[in-house]
């Protein structure tokens, strides 16, 4: 008796073919999957850094470095040439106003001051014999004018005397002519005299105020000369410490060297150094702050510097409030210099991404945590630790913060756990 054989329904030809198909199919998957313009890459999530966008108060700030220096500086230069002979201090030594620094020699100068001071003793000599001159020329013309004052009387009292004579014709008209004649030639002596003293004198007057003149000016260059000999001792202009001053004994000081300078110990300032770049952001009465051992302290921009040097420009900042204790000229201070006011906005921490990407896109971290692809964003303003977002991003969102360097132009990353 015949038996039925039951078909068999998962034939291994059947098997093989839905086994084809499925490879076919698969093939045709993963080569649209690969070739949809999505280029992937798997990415360690323990090397890369993710971080969350937030909504926060936000302050635009640029770091910059100051040096602290003395509030005020007086510059001390050499008035005049010589060499150096003594040395009274060294640098770093606190100095009183008026207190010696260091000796020059300068052999002409000292000539000078010598031959000066012999001119002015001439001069004062010349001026001496001159007015003894004018002296005794002036009591000699006193002893001419008495002569003729009394020539003058004699002829008068001659001539009266004759004329009443030759009036009553006691003598001849020729007796009484030579007494006329000679009483008119003492009048006129007289006059005479009288105007040569007055000539004598106005001369003598200017002679006088001439050679006085002269001696004032003569001992005013001589003062000159000696305040120039004396500027061979320089001196502390002010109360102060000496710094930077590094002339030796021996060396040749030309007039308007450079010796140091006096910093007054009253107070210091920072002069801090910005890029160019916010030259047109910067002005005065704009703060920063910074901190020192331990302590935070406030400074105000007082002087802004225009002048650009090698793409920086530099300014003054002043203490606000109290001032660091144990703070030393020369010291270096990182300075947060704040260029906006204090304002609430949507925050994307720093990272190294920046500089791949310039701030136009980002890695966005997907709902699931598995993949992250590229989004357009844009940013505005910065500070040291985030920049403002504009739009791309909302608080909440996810992001790859950390370097893009190794990713070249991918368009999505498969993140991945160890």
């Amino acid at each position: 008796m015949d038996r039925v054989i039951a078909k068999k329904t998962w034939s291994t030809k059947r098997i093989l073919t839905i086994l084809g198909i499925a490879a076919i199919a698969a093939l045709i998957f993963f080569s649209i999957y690969f070739t949809s313009g999505k280029s992937r890459l798997n990415v360690n999530t323990e090397r890369i850094t993710v971080s969350e966008v937030k909504k926060g108060p936000f302050q635009e700030t640029i770091p910059v470095n100051g040096i602290v220096l003395p509030l005020t500086t007086i510059y001390l230069d050499a008035q005049e040439g010589g060499r150096m002979e003594q040395k009274y201090v060294e640098d770093g030594a606190v100095m009183k106003e008026g207190q010696p620094i260091l000796r020059l020699s300068n052999p002409d100068l000292e000539l000078n001051l010598a031959n000066q001071e012999t001119s002015v003793f001439n001069v004062l000599t010349q001026m001496q014999i001159a007015r003894n001159n004018a002296q005794q020329n002036t009591v000699t013309r006193m002893n001419q004018m008495a002569e003729v004052d009394n020539a003058l009387k004699e002829a008068e009292r001659v001539y009266k005397l004759n004329k009443e004579l030759y009036e009553k014709k006691a003598i001849g008209a020729q007796d009484f002519r030579s007494s006329e004649n000679t009483y008119n030639y003492q009048v006129r002596r007289k006059k005479l005299t009288e105007e040569i003293m007055k000539q004598d004198s106005a001369t003598n007057r200017i002679q006088i105020e001439q050679n006085e003149q002269s001696y004032i000016n003569m001992k005013k260059a001589l003062e000159l000369m000696k305040r120039k000999v004396g500027d061979l001792i320089v001196r502390s202009p002010i109360d102060g410490q000496l710094t930077s001053f590094d002339a030796e004994i021996g060396q040749n000081i030309a007039p308007s060297t450079r010796l140091g300078q006096i910093d007054v110990l009253d107070g210091f300032k920072v002069r801090a150094e910005i890029d160019e770049h916010y030259i047109s952001r910067i002005i005065t009465g704009l703060t920063g702050t910074f901190s020192f051992a331990g302590k935070a302290y406030k400074l105000k921009i007082k002087k802004v510097y225009t002048q650009v040097t090698n793409g920086r420009f530099q300014v003054d900042m002043e203490f606000v409030g109290e001032e660091p204790k144990g703070i030393r000229r020369g010291q270096t201070l990182q300075i947060l210099v704040a260029l906006s006011d204090e304002t609430e906005a949507t925050l994307l921490a720093k990272g190294g991404f920046y500089q791949q990407t310039g701030g136009n896109w980002i890695f966005k971290v997907s709902e699931n945590g598995n993949t992250a692809y590229r989004v357009d964003i844009q940013l505005n303003r910065q500070n040291t630790d985030y920049y403002e977002v504009v739009s791309g991003l909302q608080p909440g969102d996810k992001v790859v913060t950390s370097s893009y360097e190794n990713y070249g132009n991918m368009q999505e990353l498969v993140l991945k756990k160890q």
